[in-house]
């Protein structure tokens, strides 16, 4: 698995960049897309809150009450979700929601021909995975309803969602008791594969009826601040069965590699000068 995911790094980290070039050239890209979203117009506030850092992406924009989301129509998955967390909305008392009572269901705002449904995912094999994740909106029973809409779900492998990934969500939902606030970017990725020709292709499974994409991988990117100062921590996991005694270190990558497999432009209103650590310190024992 780990030469799979080396070989994935190697493959979208094209040309070579040498670790100093690339943290410039992402700081320069930043520059470009912070300019570009100063037209975007104003969104209401806990939105705004959320993507006070930069859009990844202005696609089929979702606005929820406490998360916000970019939609595929094509592989019927989101193209990110973005969450912003703090240690009052992660805290669990008496007033905590209960997930029990929430049932997934197809997202109305979307073109029918363009959702995915439960139908789906029957009998699939793959469960429904939460990209914001419901314990993430404990603290209002709407919130963590929104959480349910199948465009926050993807197919995910069971020994996947249930282990080590679960494992890297209850790390970020830590995360909000150490920083101030907690900025949170999840998506589905499908990458290359080189075949036994040599050659690199990108293949993915789709669920029928309404072929729904079966991510190859997927991202999270989370920018921790504390005081003004930031920490970026950035993660990919394979959709596979991954050993959850595997330390979550284990899957950091370049946010740049997330970027380029992903075609998205990760916190580009975040002036670089102010990130202290990137994909360094020890991670919390789960």
């Amino acid at each position: 698995m780990f030469k799979r995911i080396c070989g994935t790094i190697a493959t979208l980290a094209i040309g070579g960049l040498a670790g100093s070039e690339l943290q410039k050239r992402w700081a320069n890209s930043r520059i470009f897309f912070k300019n570009a979203e100063a037209a975007m117009p104003l969104l209401p506030t806990r939105p705004t809150e959320i993507m006070k850092y930069g859009f990844p992406s202005n696609t089929n924009l979702k606005m929820r009450e406490n998360y916000v989301l970019s939609y595929d129509t094509r592989c019927r998955n989101a193209h990110w979700v973005f969450e912003h967390l703090t240690r009052d909305l992660v805290k669990v008392d008496e007033n905590s929601a209960n997930r029990e009572e929430h049932n997934f269901q197809e997202d109305g705002s979307i073109p029918k021909p363009f959702r995915a449904t439960n139908q789906d995912f029957f009998r699939s094999g793959f469960d429904r995975g939460h990209l914001a994740a419901a314990a993430n909106h404990r603290a209002n029973k709407h919130w963590m309803a929104d959480t349910f809409y199948l465009s926050n779900i993807s197919p995910q492998h069971p020994q996947l969602n249930r282990n080590a990934w679960n494992n890297l969500e209850k790390y970020t939902r830590s995360l909000a008791y150490h920083y101030d606030n907690v900025y949170v970017c999840t998506g589905p990725l499908y990458l290359p594969r080189r075949e036994n020709d040599g050659k690199l292709y990108v293949t993915y499974q789709v669920l029928e009826p309404n072929h729904v994409a079966v991510p190859t991988h997927f991202f999270k990117v989370i920018l921790c601040e504390r005081q003004g100062h930031f920490d970026l921590k950035s993660y990919m996991m394979p959709n596979e069965p991954v050993d959850p005694k595997i330390p979550l270190k284990s899957f950091m990558v370049p946010v740049e590699v997330i970027e380029r497999a992903s075609g998205l432009l990760m916190f580009s209103g975040l002036d670089t000068g102010k990130l202290r650590k990137i994909n360094s310190g020890k991670e919390t024992k789960l």
